[in-house]
């Protein structure tokens, strides 16, 4: 019997039985007094797209818990002309709005008995221009501008619509009438009830009541919009769209259609509501949003049109349906307490894409593909402003703050770990449980971990908290020796950094997976709990850990092992080759190896290998080049990523092999664009030829390679070339022609006409979206014009773009930086500053450029050695 089923079994008898939940709704965070519960809004909104501005109202059925004469709830923006208690005039209450709290205080002549009430309030509120709260899309369609509305409100913007207890805990139906113009279609969380004419050629819609939910899941959607529809398991699926591009959203249908039936399987509690839309919003926003029953979605996320659309972008597109629906179950049917736990949403809906994708394509390799996105955030966890995937969040400003890699990919990864040392079936039944013991209401990590302790026997918190609970990455060191052909390793464990001497040190419990580097899967687990000494077997070839890469650690070997490892990487898996890559590239970014350790790695990789593998080694270019900018060692740095990067394209060539996997067609448009970033006169040339013919016949490139070749002929435009784009942005009515055509003017590398790209950003001629692209795009070579281009029109790009503009934009632009004097002016940015989010994303942005900063001093210049002497002696 090995240790773990030891461990198991000595758990049982400890864990005991307790069922309750752990979730108290009166000891949740929040701001709002927890003395007045809604249960229900009926909600009537005349939204006026002329005067951009809401006339509301709304009957709240509420549950006062003791005798009071206030009621806080929450608004913002918005005025309040009316508020009563069932319906009685005396019971009329005078208003105290705070916008820096974002609430809203009715105190009532008399105290409002304890028991259900009434609250009836008459409001009136706006319409944004940004994408927060209920926002307008001024779109282009093939009959000219058109404008729609659609919401958009995690993590606390209902209360820009309507006054409510707009944090997750108060949970309550929703019934909505909204008024629009009669050639609308309105769409929210639950099917039209009923329609009815109104006034002056609008007409009133009546949608059935939701079940119990979060105000942030709250939906409405109208426009002149077209549906269609299929059908799963008794649930009427929809696609959303403006008109003419309906038929465009059929992949997205009959993806969703699978994937409800297997979402409905795995959780074990069946998708509750009768219909589950989605919607494709042409702007305002550039992800998704997982509205219970009514997701939306940037247009180029969901909709797919062969004629312009590249084939490999529906992969793209499989994953953000596949994560939002996850949602519909993890985030809206079980709701985190509080954000602190968003994690619970935003981890599991992120393991839950690979997931189901893998599970329906495992073709695409999803988890290997996977591993760009772990690696990146690794790297973020190993700094000093690294946050546990848990931590506490005082306000909005802050929840927007846990948007992050650490709450999404660390969720991610750790989950994964957490299923693979479990068990895939215990795990599920797991979940299952989890899901129909809290449906409809809220939970905590600990109830997670509850279930997940019941049904394995196994005391998982004790595991999992030092993921959670604290921040960073572990760093598992073996030394592997061999007795008498018995091989043997000696663990122990540390905290591995980047750029932090004095981190206080931090203790898991890693399940550490290891086996001979040919296996297809590990051949032993080990819980590594400080330290430990393990028998591995006969010494018959080499051995490597977190086999298959499914651990969140990292590992460091002995010189003899890595030695050997590093001569057989050839003979890896490509997740092994990847995960042995990453490591090392980590070690040398931390300062524990020299530069040649890990180049001469690369040597070892054959060009024909997987696309994955390539991509990893990309990464890491692109970062180098990135700090190379404006530096003596970029044109040969360039020149040598060109040596081994253009072997890897001529396998591949310009045109596709029929029947070729779509991974080639993956790698070759990455490779087309950053072959031609690093200067390839071939590959710019062969763009701008394939440009040029493309613009007399459209037909001639394929839909895989306009966006590559398009940014590469932007890249090189001359002043008639980059007038030509935006003329070709500005007609397109195609979401994605129209971010490919902006994204190409953006990458141009002269800087007079960076400067104009630049000023677009301020006009109605680019929607809100698309300033990030615009702005981001600049800065990828002309980094100094975008900051002072941003420092001197902060105030009127943050006007269009909304407040969380002002938290974070100049922080992720400043990232571009790798010197402490730019680290310093984000330190004294002061609107950067002015929320507690803010501050935060600031923090980190500051020590990632710091760690660059010290990269750049310290690494760098022998990085230019090793190429120097690479370039001379290849």
């Amino acid at each position: 019997m090995n240790l773990l089923v030891l461990l198991a079994l000595s758990l049982v008898a400890a864990v005991g039985a307790r069922a309750e939940p752990l979730f108290s709704f009166e000891a949740t965070p929040g701001k709002l007094p927890k003395t007045v519960v809604p249960s229900h809004y009926a909600i009537e909104l005349k939204p006026d797209l002329d005067k951009l501005s809401i006339a509301g109202s709304e009957v709240v059925d509420i549950e006062v818990g003791k005798a009071t004469d206030t009621v806080t709830l929450n608004a913002l923006n918005l005025t309040i002309e009316a508020a009563r208690i069932d319906d009685d005039a005396a019971q009329a209450a005078s208003v105290a709005l705070d916008q820096r709290a974002q609430t809203a205080t009715l105190t009532f002549p008399r105290p409002i008995a304890a028991g259900a009430h009434r609250l009836r309030i008459e409001f009136t509120s706006q319409i944004n221009k940004f994408g927060r709260g209920l926002y307008y899309v001024d779109y282009p369609s093939e009959a000219g501008r058109k404008k729609m509305i659609s919401t958009q409100l995690e993590p606390a913007d209902a209360r820009r619509i309507f006054p409510c207890w707009d944090e997750p805990a108060f949970k309550a139906s929703f019934e909505l009438t909204v008024t629009v113009p009669q050639e609308f279609l309105a769409v929210s969380n639950m099917p039209v009830a009923r329609e009815e004419p109104a006034d002056e050629g609008r007409k009133r819609v009546a949608f059935a009541p939701t079940p119990k939910m979060s105000s942030y899941l709250f939906v409405l959607v109208a426009g002149d919009l077209e549906r269609a529809t299929g059908e799963a398991d008794g649930v009427t699926v929809g696609v959303v769209t403006t008109r003419g591009k309906v038929a465009h959203g059929r992949y997205a249908l009959d993806s969703a259609i699978a994937l409800l039936k297997y979402y409905n399987e795995y959780f074990g509690v069946k998708y509750p509501l009768p219909k589950l839309d989605l919607i494709a919003v042409p702007g305002g926003f550039g992800g998704a949003m997982e509205n219970w029953g009514g997701i939306t979605f940037f247009e180029s996320r969901l909709l797919f049109d062969p004629q312009s659309t590249s084939p490999t972008a529906q992969r793209s597109l499989y994953i953000v349906l596949a994560h939002e629906m996850a949602h519909q179950w993890f985030g809206d049917l079980v709701t985190m307490a509080w954000w602190d736990n968003i994690w619970l949403n935003e981890g599991f809906a992120s393991w839950m894409q690979e997931k189901a994708a893998d599970h329906f394509h495992p073709e695409w390799q999803v988890w290997l593909g996977a591993s760009e996105a772990k690696q990146s955030t690794m790297a973020a966890d190993a700094r000093r402003t690294s946050h546990p995937i848990q931590h506490p969040i005082a306000d909005e400003s802050e929840a927007m703050a846990a948007f992050d890699g650490i709450t999404y990919i660390k969720g991610q990864a750790f989950i994964r770990m957490l299923e693979s040392y479990l068990g895939e079936d215990t795990f599920r039944a797991a979940i299952r449980s989890y899901m129909a013991a809290h449906a409809y209401s809220n939970a905590t990590t600990a109830d997670l971990w509850q279930a997940l302790t019941m049904v394995s026997g196994q005391d998982v918190a004790a595991i999992a908290s030092a993921y959670t609970e604290q921040a960073g990455v572990p760093l598992v060191i073996a030394e592997v020796t061999c007795d008498d052909g018995e091989r043997h390793i000696a663990l122990r464990q540390e905290r591995f950094t980047i750029h932090d001497p004095n981190a206080p040190p931090e203790h898991w419990r890693v399940p550490v997976a290891f086996g001979p580097l040919r296996a297809l899967r590990p051949s032993a687990t080990a819980l590594l709990d400080g330290n430990s000494r393990i028998d591995a077997g006969p010494c018959s070839e080499p051995l490597k850990l977190n086999l298959g890469d499914l651990g969140y650690y990292r590992v460091q070997y002995d010189a003899a092992t890595q030695a050997a490892l590093a001569k057989s990487i050839g003979e890896m898996s490509a997740a092994d080759r990847v995960n042995f890559l990453a490591d090392s590239w980590a070690e040398l970014d931390a300062s524990r190896i020299p530069p040649g350790s890990f180049f001469a790695l690369i040597d070892g990789i054959d060009p024909g290998d997987n696309r994955v593998v390539w991509d990893e080694i990309i990464r890491v270019f692109t970062k180098i080049d990135q700090l190379e900018r404006e530096r003596p060692g970029r044109a040969a740095f360039q020149a040598y990523a060109r040596a081994k990067l253009r072997p890897v394209f001529d396998r591949l060539g310009w045109d596709q092999v029929v029947g070729e996997a779509n991974d080639r067609e993956f790698l070759r448009t990455r490779l087309i664009r950053v072959l031609g970033d690093f200067g390839d006169e071939v590959i710019l040339a062969g763009a701008r030829e394939r440009f040029a013919e493309f613009l007399r016949n459209p037909a001639s490139l394929r839909t895989a390679l306009r966006e590559p070749v398009t940014r590469l002929a932007g890249r090189t435009a001359d002043r008639a070339t980059s007038d030509l784009l935006r003329e070709l942005a500005r007609k397109a009515t195609n979401t994605d022609e129209r971010v490919r055509y902006y994204t190409a003017l953006a990458a141009a590398l002269d800087p007079e006409l960076a400067r104009q790209t630049l000023a677009l950003s301020l006009t109605d001629e680019v929607p809100p979206s698309s300033v990030g692209t615009l702005i981001f795009g600049v800065a990828g070579e002309h980094r100094d014009l975008a900051w002072a281009f941003l420092q001197v029109n902060f105030a009127a790009l943050g006007a269009r773009q909304g407040p969380f503009f002002r938290d974070s934009f100049a922080a992720n632009l400043l990232g571009n930086f790798s010197d402490r004097e730019h680290a310093a002016e984000l330190a004294n940015f002061a609107p950067a500053h002015e929320t507690a989010g803010g501050r935060r994303m600031s923090a980190r942005t500051e020590e990632t450029i710091l760690t660059d900063a010290d990269f750049v001093a310290q690494s760098l210049p022998a990085v230019d050695d090793w190429v120097k002497a690479f370039l001379t002696h290849p």
